[in-house]
């Protein structure tokens, strides 16, 4: 599958958005991919995680576990995992730090592909990858269907995308007069909030 097939599922799904908006880092950026849109459909989700692991099988890595940051991560870790034959965990926000919780653990040396579904600046990746390792798993990969930094973002591991878009993100104060003249919407799990 290549670049334009991936953007054309996000755009079949509506979920490849443009207008003004506030990304959960805070950033602004006149272009908005909603995932949950995307993976909401199984046959799509099914679909895009078997191209994406096809695309990191030939980069050789070996994965024994797949472990994803909640919310965003916890479809597409799945469904990765699941094509992969292994077994998947993810991470969620316990006073503002990722941690694993419901029974999950990361066995010492596993070796790990940390899933997200979109990669902006990296953060949330480089939060969980620190969970991760405190953990004792090997981050041997991460991976995400887009990058949209444009391959920029560093999260401390080789990062597979499926597609690496560039979609321009701007600090609140640094937002060009064209987008500030659009009302910000927040579309993502985090609410709809100017």
């Amino acid at each position: 599958m290549d670049q334009e097939a991936v953007l054309a599922e996000f755009r079949d799904a509506e979920a490849l958005l443009e207008g003004h908006f506030k990304l959960s880092s805070g950033l602004h950026s006149p272009v908005y991919l909603q995932c949950a849109r995307v993976l909401m459909d199984p046959k799509r989700a099914m679909r895009l995680c078997g191209a994406f692991v096809e695309k990191l099988k030939a980069t050789g890595a070996e994965i024994d576990l797949v472990v994803s940051p909640a919310m965003g991560g916890v479809i597409v870790g799945f469904e990765v995992a699941r094509q992969l034959g292994v077994p998947n965990v993810f991470t969620e926000r316990v006073e503002g730090e990722f941690a694993l919780r419901r029974g999950f653990a990361i066995p010492e040396g596993a070796k790990v592909l940390m899933m997200e579904d979109i990669i902006t600046t990296g953060l949330s990746s480089r939060e969980c990858i620190k969970t991760i390792n405190a953990w004792g798993g090997n981050v041997v990969a991460a991976g995400c269907l887009i990058n949209r930094s444009n391959g920029k973002a560093e999260v401390g591991a080789p990062i597979t995308a499926l597609a690496t878009i560039d979609a321009p993100t701007y600090k609140p104060e640094d937002v060009p007069a064209e987008l500030a003249a659009v009302p910000a919407i927040k579309p993502g799990s985090r609410g709809l909030k100017s």
